[in-house]
Formats: C-alpha cells, sequence, structure tokens
C-alpha cells in the first residue's frame, strides 16, 4: 500500500472516529439516550460500509470500460 492509500485510510478512519467520539461524547451529557446513541453509531458505520462498497464499485466499473 502506498502512502497516499494509507493517508486516505488514516484520514477516513480519523473521521469515523471523530464523529464516533462526538455521539459517544453527547450520550455521556445526556443530551441523547443510550439507546438513541447505539442507533447512530449503527447507522454511521453503516453510510461508512454502504459509500464505501459504492466506492468501490464504481471503480471496478470503471475499469471494464
Amino acid at each position: 500500500m502506498t502512502h497516499g492509500k494509507l493517508k486516505v485510510a488514516a484520514a477516513i478512519a480519523g473521521s469515523w472516529l471523530l464523529l464516533a467520539a462526538g455521539v459517544i461524547v453527547l450520550s455521556a451529557q445526556r443530551v441523547v439516550t443510550p439507546q438513541m446513541a447505539l442507533l447512530m453509531l449503527v447507522a454511521l458505520t453503516g453510510l461508512y460500509v454502504g459509500f464505501g462498497v459504492l466506492i468501490a464499485v464504481y471503480r471496478f466499473m470503471s475499469t471494464l470500460k
């Protein structure tokens, strides 16, 4: 893996961790309920996985042309 790809992977992981930490802080401050925080974390993970699959399929389809 090249340094560019590692930087992109680190940026993606860092953004997910930052958003997840924000949800955990909101839960700790009782702004949202623990159940709502868990749902937000599951949705956040689903968004990252879903868009990752879309990007992978797009890159695969572009190689077929």
